[in-house]
């Protein structure tokens, strides 16, 4: 009738410990949060107090450079591994084909996120705090002497967690580990209770320390029956943008890898330079995109300035990926995706039932981006709800998704981590074979 008492004990460790790591995840995703606000603030403050003329681009264009130049520097020098989002590194070491240095990948994803994303560089923050949290399950797990499947558990566990303080979406983080790594996640009882006590503790610790709020909430009206077919429309446009976006990516990635190894500091000093004019003269184009989405909801642009700003951040985020900077590309792709959905709701909107509920473009093409490029459309679903709020476009979004799904399978798209990941795996290989 009763179970063992040894097994309720193991269990009871093992949800000690996944609590232990939210909290953790959770206080350095908040921390993490709250330093990157501090820096946007005083960059912004010294802007500002320029006048935004060119006295400011004088200050602002080296400033930036000179941060991503050294974000860069840090990960080449003390951990390579931290270069990018930390997705695809995780995947690889839950599937015992990468090795997690928990210290140094803490540290520097930490720290060299901070300098890439202060910089203006079209990055997420959601990146480091993943890579960050999976870092502290693997620190705490090493101390003990749980099973090895259960270890790998935790650092999903860990992952789940970074996510949820990133965005405030702990369901999203619990459901992206169990589709979007599902080859790789040792499913159990455990290990997915474990999961869930991670995500929750850590979104609560980050409410907490950094505010309890939607991050990007948008106030829209149901959408009507008749308008369903905008859903379809915009499913099937971001699902190409999608597929380009990710075969794109990786083209940056291995043209940045044929670069001679003396100018490694070029594509970042480049990049930040560039982000440092925008910052002065198009601030809408740079920076990670969170609050562009909220900002986008309250103001009217033009459906030509919606589509130039899209193209600038669909560049700006594969090649500040590709420059080997700490970074993720949720927050980028979402901002990407608003401003081409209000663009296409702008364009079909008055000659259609869409006129009378403003910005639901936006959230529709937020959740098909996602889906296309992760490939993971209950996600899409989720972390859209959470983050802005619009329960009432459930419907329609869903659609959107299923419709962004099936046209990006058929046209031969593949989710982008599993694609980083086989390129580090080939990578890794070629570097063992040449030493050898």
């Amino acid at each position: 009738m009763f179970r063992d008492t040894r097994q309720t004990e193991n269990d009871l460790l093992l949800y000690l410990i996944a609590l232990i790591i939210g909290v953790m995840a959770g206080a350095v995703g908040a921390l993490f949060h709250l330093s990157l606000d501090y820096i946007f603030a005083r960059y912004d403050a010294f802007l500002q107090g320029m006048g935004h003329g060119w006295s400011a681009a004088f200050i602002a264009v080296p400033l930036s450079a000179g941060m991503a130049v050294t974000a860069v520097w840090l990960t080449r020098r003390f951990a390579p591994e931290t270069a990018g989002s930390g997705v695809q590194e995780i995947e690889g070491a839950m599937d015992g084909q990468r090795e997690v240095f928990w210290l140094r990948a803490l540290i520097i994803k930490f720290f060299g996120g901070l300098l890439a994303l202060g910089s203006g560089l079209v990055l997420g923050r959601e990146g480091p705090t993943i890579h960050m949290g999976a870092a502290i399950a693997q620190g705490v797990a090493e101390r003990s002497e749980l099973p090895l499947h259960e270890r790998r558990g935790l650092l999903a566990a860990g992952a789940a967690a970074g996510l949820a303080a990133a965005f405030n979406a702990p369901l999203a983080a619990i459901v992206f580990v169990t589709e979007e790594m599902q080859r790789v996640f040792p499913f159990s009882r455990r290990t997915y209770v474990s999961l869930i006590i991670a995500a929750i503790a850590s979104a609560i610790t980050a409410e907490s320390i950094a505010g309890r709020h939607p991050l990007i909430e948008i106030v829209v009206h149901q959408l009507p029956f008749a308008a369903f077919p905008f859903a379809v429309l915009l499913g099937f446009v971001l699902a190409l943008v999608g597929v380009v976006f990710n075969h794109l990516l990786l083209r940056a990635l291995d043209a940045v890898d044929q670069l001679p190894e003396r100018l490694w500091w070029s594509p970042a000093l480049i990049l930040g330079a560039v982000a440092g004019l925008l910052l002065v003269v198009f601030p809408e184009a740079v920076r990670g995109g969170e609050g562009l989405v909220l900002q986008l909801s309250g103001v009217e642009l033009g459906v030509l300035a919606l589509f130039l700003m899209s193209l600038l951040r669909f560049a700006g985020s594969i090649l500040s990926y590709a420059a080997g900077t700490p970074g993720g590309i949720f927050a980028p792709m979402l901002a990407i995706a608003a401003s081409v959905g209000l663009a296409i709701e702008a364009l079909v909107g008055h000659a259609s039932p869409m006129h009378d509920v403003q910005h639901a473009g936006a959230i529709l093409a937020m959740g098909a981006l996602f889906t296309a490029s992760v490939r993971a459309p209950v996600v899409a679903v989720i972390l859209v709800m959470e983050l802005t709020a619009a329960y009432s476009l459930l419907l329609p979004l869903l659609i959107a998704c299923a419709t962004s799904a099936i046209v990006a399978q058929a046209l031969g798209g593949k989710p982008v981590y599993e694609m980083l990941l086989d390129r580090t795996l080939r990578k890794a290989a070629m570097a063992k074979e040449n030493l050898g």
